[in-house]
């Protein structure tokens, strides 16, 4: 059953004063993970051991200096008893409404923090998860509970516990205030997510933070419903929680409805209590999307965004809900036995099928999806004749952490304009990344704005991009959009139709050849022919040699 997040309400962040700058954050961000990866690196721990309960401290340090602000709040605020000339005692309504959980003494942080040695904090800290699960049922078998894998077998000082709780309980996080603890939250998903701390779920729980924010600035996901049947841990969400505070005038929880759907309990645990950090309200389910539609939302979604698993090869093709599933318009892609050998044409389906008439999507896709044959290719013409395919953007290798494989993204756009209805928006990206380290890529701020401005121009929009963003500017300098040859062209649905319904953009957007007119080409290969000519030489003497001995 799915369950409903609306424990922490969203503040409007104008309305907070010592409000910590965005340097401070990073710098806050990396100290504390730097602090706690440094414990658990000197502890019996694996990072997935470690993730839960280190993730559940963060949200019980932010439910505490979210309670102490909303209790200074309403002793300002609440009404005063004419007859006592008192105010009345905050009731929970009150602090729900202030944004905040009312917590019971014991599950309070400061109370955890201050316990003396003799006792046990172990069993301190799973009975504050507990008080506060009774309190809101809404975050019911959610908040981990097995923090006695944090304590020493013997007598030694090494409290990995207690040294946690004395990170998280320092004067710069007490004294934080906004969304620090959720953007916290978020670079630890990250950090463990690239430790492999998802192992056991297939590393899914975490998408990359540049292809999240790239689907999240080309469908604008700001009103309406947004749905994500593969929600992992909520990224989705949050990044678009993230756009709607920096472009509306409207609180996250008035502008939209969030629905997701997650198969690993364990992940889903890990989205609720996202959601719940960053006062999103939502509902995930735990169930799988495959086989349901939890929360019956075909042909009514605003928005769709996710990031499936990829080549899924073991779905049942003779599940009676997929025989008669109506998010499945152009059939099951089945193979010649009957069999389903690849999911991925059943997600694309679903995703375009959850969409209202005016819904955009935009989703992660494995690349052998833009030219698979057989039953896909059928699909995919279906697919394109729709006209409902907006964008594909080719994605190089290493944007995931735990995998190196290139990757495609898919947009959808039901309520395109007249002018681009038979239109599609080819980029090839695959040369567009900043190096991170020698396994990661990611987009760099340019890039990014570069690459959302595209899509904007195809629409006919205004490209917000910062004057002096050169890689824009190198690209487009009259800031008009134009077809680049390497990068990105606009092609017809009748071209693509010659290409055999190919949606792979490198195809059509050509290859960019950068001359280095500086350079000997000419001489260069002399040099090459003289050392190939030696080696065949070479071969030739060695093949005589062979074959003239004698046994």
């Amino acid at each position: 059953m799915a369950l409903d997040i609306k424990v922490f309400k969203s503040v409007n962040t104008a309305t907070i004063k010592n409000q910590m700058t965005q340097d401070t954050i990073k710098k806050l961000e990396i100290e504390l993970w730097e602090a706690a990866d440094e414990l658990r690196a000197n502890s019996k721990l694996t990072a997935s051991e470690y993730k839960d309960p280190l993730l559940g401290l963060i949200l019980l340090r932010f439910a505490e200096n979210k309670y102490e602000e909303a209790k200074e709040n309403l002793a300002k605020t609440l009404p005063i008893n004419p007859r006592t000339k008192q105010r009345r005692e905050a009731t929970k309504e009150d602090f729900a409404a202030a944004g905040s959980m009312q917590l019971p003494e014991k599950a309070q942080y400061s109370y955890l923090a201050s316990l003396p040695e003799s006792e046990d904090l172990a069993e301190a800290v799973n009975t504050a998860m507990k008080l506060i699960e009774a309190e809101y049922e809404e975050l019911a078998g959610i908040l981990p509970k097995n923090y006695q894998d944090l304590t020493p077998e013997d007598d030694s000082d090494n409290n990995l516990l207690a040294n946690l709780i004395r990170i998280f309980n320092s004067d710069s996080v007490r004294n934080a205030k906004g969304d620090v603890f959720g953007r916290v939250y978020e670079y630890f998903l990250m950090k463990l997510s690239m430790m492999g701390a998802g192992a056991q779920e297939g590393g899914e729980f975490f998408t990359p933070p540049s292809l999240v924010q790239l689907i999240v600035n080309f469908i604008q996901p700001n009103h309406g419903i947004i749905h994500d049947p593969a929600c992992g841990s909520g990224g989705m969400f949050v990044q678009t929680a993230h756009f709607i505070k920096d472009t509306e005038n409207k609180s996250v929880n008035q502008a939209i409805t969030v629905y997701g759907t997650e198969y690993k309990s364990n992940t889903t645990r890990l989205a609720k209590m996202n959601l719940a950090i960053h006062g999103i309200e939502g509902k995930i389910a735990n169930n799988n999307s495959f086989y349901s539609d939890p929360h019956e939302l075909f042909g009514k979604c605003d928005f769709v965004m996710a990031n499936p698993p990829f080549n899924v090869d073991k779905v049942d093709a003779k599940n009676k809900f997929l025989a008669e599933d109506q998010r499945l318009p152009f059939g099951a892609p089945l193979t010649g036995k009957g069999t389903i050998g690849n999911g991925n044409y059943l997600w694309i389906q679903y995703f375009m099928s959850y969409l209202n008439p005016t819904g955009r999507a935009g989703f992660v896709m494995a690349s052998s999806a833009t030219d698979a044959g057989n039953a896909e290719k059928r699909i995919r013409e279906e697919l394109v004749k729709s006209g409902n395919v907006d964008c594909i953007v080719s994605i190089s290798n290493n944007f995931f952490y735990t995998r190196s494989l290139p990757c495609h993204l898919w947009f959808f756009d039901k309520g395109k304009s007249k002018s681009n209805r038979d239109k599609i928006l080819m980029i090839d990206a695959r040369n567009v990344y900043r190096k991170v380290s020698t396994t990661i890529n990611d987009f760099s701020e340019e890039q990014m704005e570069g690459l959302t401005a595209i899509m904007a121009m195809h629409r006919g929009e205004q490209p917000k991009v910062a004057n002096d963003n050169a890689w824009f500017n190198e690209h487009f300098p009259d800031g008009k959009y134009q077809d680049i040859e390497g990068l990105c062209k606009v092609v017809t649905l009748e071209e693509v139709a010659e290409q055999d319904y190919s949606l792979t953009p490198g195809r059509y957007v050509g290859v960019n050849i950068d001359i280095d007119m500086d350079f000997d080409y000419k001489s260069r290969m002399e040099i090459l022919h003289n050392e190939l000519a030696d080696l065949n030489a070479e071969a030739n003497d060695l093949m005589n040699q062979i074959q003239s001995f004698k046994l």
